[in-house]
């Protein structure tokens, strides 16, 4: 199996803005070493670590973890999409084999439309040309500006995160369909089955709460354009890893073939991130 979305963070580096002391369980350091026993407990074979602040340095500490451990096979990282100087620090980040994606914070830009400012459009078309995806972390405010984008480049290789974050404490559910349906319309946007217990009443959500989810992205985008991702340590604000997959396992589609369960735990990520193409020289 491959984790396709997990997070590392050390509070003293400081970028982390988001994470305050009243977050609790999450507002302590989450290494590689805390990570490892829940990889040999599920038989995790390579996780993408994905970035948590919108910095250059964060990304450079991610890239500098992914050369120590094997099982780390990617890092989604950071760039500023709205900087004239993109292009350059794109060729810079690249030289690194590491690299398997960008991902800019659009739920925590006030601006809704903000993909769609002029220069950030001409630094995605950088990453369109170069075939280097786009994780897009977004709800359902930022769902019409993304179709725009995708509209303007149908063939830009994007994936949704955590199901577009449906309110599912609310029971959200009819306009959200309607939106991932859109999102599925185009074949080169994925969709990464993570971060939905957070999105339920932490603690108190029950397995088939999430039903309708899964069984939704599963129908739109199909199991050949689905990724398992456990969003550690991110999900023990609400639940447990080990909750993350026996959630996906009970709530994916009874018809679904052994096969087509295997490609959203393990084959749908080497695919999307092009892992295979990926090599590190050793483990360090």
């Amino acid at each position: 199996m491959i984790d396709s979305h997990q997070h590392f963070w050390k509070l003293e580096r400081g970028d982390y803005g988001w994470l305050t002391e009243d977050m609790e369980v999450l507002y302590q350091d989450y290494l590689p070493e805390d990570l490892v026993p829940m990889l040999q407990q599920f038989n995790i074979s390579g996780t993408i670590v994905v970035q948590a602040a919108p910095t250059y340095e964060e990304t450079l500490f991610l890239l500098s973890l992914y050369e120590r451990y094997d099982w780390i096979k990617g890092v989604v990282g950071w760039l500023d999409l709205s900087s004239p100087s993109f292009q350059e620090q794109l060729e810079e980040l690249l030289t690194n084999p590491g690299v398997v994606g960008l991902r800019p914070m659009l739920q925590d830009i006030e601006q809704s439309d903000w993909i769609l400012q002029e220069q950030v459009v001409e630094n995605v078309k950088l990453l369109h040309k170069k075939e280097l995806p786009l994780d897009l972390l977004i709800n359902k405010k930022h769902i019409p500006f993304v179709l725009e984008l995708l509209k303007a480049l149908p063939g830009l290789r994007a994936i949704i995160d955590h199901m577009a974050k449906p309110n599912i404490a609310e029971g959200e559910l009819s306009g959200w369909k309607e939106d991932m349906k859109a999102l599925a319309e185009y074949p080169n946007v994925w969709c990464k089955v993570s971060g939905f217990m957070t999105e339920a009443v932490p603690y108190e959500w029950e397995t088939e709460d999430f039903n309708p989810y899964i069984q939704h992205v599963t129908n739109v985008f199909g199991p050949s354009r689905l990724l398992f991702g456990s969003d550690w340590p991110v999900c023990l604000s609400a639940g447990t890893y080990g909750d993350a997959i026996d959630i996906i396992n009970k709530n994916l589609p009874d018809s679904l073939t052994s096969e087509e369960r295997e490609n959203i735990f393990t084959e749908n990520a080497k695919k999307f991130y092009r892992l295979n193409t990926k090599t590190k020289e050793s483990t360090r």
